[in-house]
């Protein structure tokens, strides 16, 4: 009765009174700090940015610099980031399309199919991918997968185009295996680790009621899968995609070593092309003059703003499609 009294008076007293003790209080001014540094921080590099770019900004106009598809940092001194935005989504959304199946799959077999044993070791294969450095995969790229996919992919279907539809070859464009393509398969490999894990830990948070219903009422395994786990756990699933795909935009080493860097539209499938992290990789140590400097600047800024996007809408996604009592929010 004495505990009880104690909790009771306990639950009265303001909130204030609850973080007198020394230690509650370094701990809450601890997160409170950490928080907001979080958020000044983002703030600050947004100013940074954009006072660097200002210069392009100016010049080429808030609208006409990433509507603008020439960059020409030698002659005339034009500069708009319209074909690395291109290039930046075309990569991104692509190698989201070609890793959002199997990243599924893999997370449904490791969470509702695989004995405990099987699925730990596939979750550290998986997880693996992850950890592997861009500029390795980028090399592993150069030297194994571009020469492959070159000579066993790209070559015999340009022929074979070639020889039965001239139309499409120069939609294709040149096969030497470094292009949009090759870039799109190679980031898809990176980014199917975030998707496959955030997949996996969203399926294994459905509660177990959510599918002795299911069970109860008849439904197979499969059915139960596809009527009552991903259903509900559709919000982890959204939010992990998009997190993936802003895991895609920001991706820098690989890219630029494996998609030609190309500096003018339009994209052929084989072909090269170039992105907006892998211009700024490429020419800022280069960069001659304020305006090419801004330029990139500007480009980074693009980026940022993208990136920001892309978050915010992962927020969004989660809570949109997030269940609460059983109910969609």
């Amino acid at each position: 009765m004495k505990i009880n009294t104690i909790n009771y008076e306990l639950l009265k007293k303001p909130i204030s009174l609850i973080y007198r003790k020394p230690g509650d209080r370094i701990f809450l001014s601890m997160a409170v700090f950490l928080g907001i540094s979080i958020v000044l921080l983002t703030i600050v590099m947004a100013f940074v940015l954009y006072g660097e770019s200002k210069e392009a900004i100016t010049r080429f106009g808030v609208l006409g610099f990433p509507l603008k598809a020439v960059w020409d940092p030698a002659i005339n001194l034009e500069f708009g980031a319209l074909t690395f935005i291109a290039g930046t989504l075309f990569t991104s959304i692509g190698a989201l399309v070609l890793s959002f199946v199997p990243a599924v799959a893999i997370a449904i077999f490791t969470a509702e199919y695989a004995p405990r044993w099987l699925s730990v070791i596939v979750d550290n294969l998986v997880n693996l991918i992850a950890a592997v450095p861009s500029v390795v995969v980028g090399i592993w790229g150069i030297f194994v997968f571009t020469p492959w996919m070159r000579d066993c992919v790209y070559m015999p279907f340009f022929s074979w185009s070639t020889d039965n539809f001239p139309a499409l070859v120069p939609l294709l464009g040149n096969p030497i295996g470094f292009g949009m393509s090759t870039a799109t398969i190679i980031l898809a490999l990176m980014v199917l680790p975030y998707t496959a894990a955030l997949t996996r830990d969203a399926i294994r948070l459905v509660p177990r009621e959510q599918r002795e219903a299911s069970w109860a009422l008849g439904a197979t395994h499969r059915e139960v899968i596809l009527m009552a786990v991903l259903p509900y756990s559709r919000s982890g699933i959204l939010a992990g995609v998009i997190l993936s795909f802003g895991r895609a935009i920001g991706e820098t080493m690989a890219v630029a070593m494996l998609i030609g860097n190309k500096n003018t539209l339009p994209f052929t499938l084989f072909g090269p092309g170039a992105t907006m992290p892998s211009v700024i990789i490429n020419e800022f140590r280069e960069a001659v003059g304020n305006i090419h400097y801004s330029s990139l600047m500007a480009v980074g800024l693009a980026l940022f703003a993208i990136s920001l996007i892309v978050n915010l809408l992962a927020a969004w996604i989660s809570r949109k499609f997030a269940f609460a009592g059983g109910q969609m929010v």
